[in-house]
Parts: C-alpha cells; sequence; structure tokens
C-alpha cells in the first residue's frame, strides 16, 4: 500500500493481533476496520486493569455525535483576568 499523500510505500508494522501501515514521511497511519476493534479492545482491557484513575474507550455506536468544540482553556486563573 501507498500513502495517498506522498505516494511512498507505507511501512507495515504488527502491533498485536493488529497489522497497522504507516507512512515513513509521518503522513498518517492506516488500518482496517477489523484492525481498530482489536485495538480498541486492547485498550479497553488495558484501562480495565491499569487501576481506578483510567477510563475505557466508549464503544462507538451509530446513534453517537461528536462532542461540542472545547472552549478556549485558560492556564491559569490570573489569564482568565486579561481576556
Amino acid at each position: 500500500m501507498t500513502c495517498p499523500r506522498c505516494g511512498v510505500e507505507m511501512q507495515e508494522r504488527d502491533l498485536g493481533q493488529a497489522t497497522v501501515r504507516q507512512c515513513p514521511e509521518g503522513h498518517g497511519v492506516f488500518l482496517d476496520r477489523a484492525d481498530l476493534g482489536l485495538l480498541v479492545e486492547a485498550e479497553t482491557d488495558w484501562h480495565r486493569n491499569a487501576g481506578q484513575h483510567t477510563a475505557p474507550m466508549p464503544r462507538i455506536t451509530a446513534d453517537m455525535t461528536a462532542p461540542p468544540a472545547a472552549g478556549k482553556v485558560s492556564r491559569a486563573w490570573v489569564e482568565t483576568l486579561f481576556d
């Protein structure tokens, strides 16, 4: 497979049971839908066993919508005084 952006041959890499193709020029990572599912399941399993400060990824369903755009987040309270 070649990168759709630059045409360079993509490098294949195995991540657990999933195969990921990555552009060596840094234009992106491409994978099959089944491989994406495997990575999501692995992420969920990791969070299940990692402890109380992590949360698993939500299941993606057809009725989901994108979250609202985040507003500007101030780095400190003082910064809010000068907006």
